[in-house]
């Protein structure tokens, strides 16, 4: 490696707006994040499922296609 040219890699934090803190390497020393494992829905398992019924028979209505 070429000396001078390459960012200080250090202990750095990350904070969630959850709370969470993670404790990690890298080249900034402080990040903030809106979601993390520890409070996203997939991680979580508290996903919701998104209500979608009617979505294929109205695009089919729109476009005048009819069901095969």
């Amino acid at each position: 490696m070429k000396k001078d040219i390459h960012p200080k890699y250090e202990d750095a934090t990350i904070s969630c707006a959850c709370g969470n803190v993670i404790n990690t390497r890298s080249t900034k020393k402080e990040m903030n994040v809106n979601t993390c494992s520890a409070c996203h829905p997939y991680f979580t398992g508290q996903q919701t499922m998104i209500d979608t019924e009617g979505r294929v028979d109205q695009f089919m209505k729109r476009y005048n296609i009819k069901k095969s």
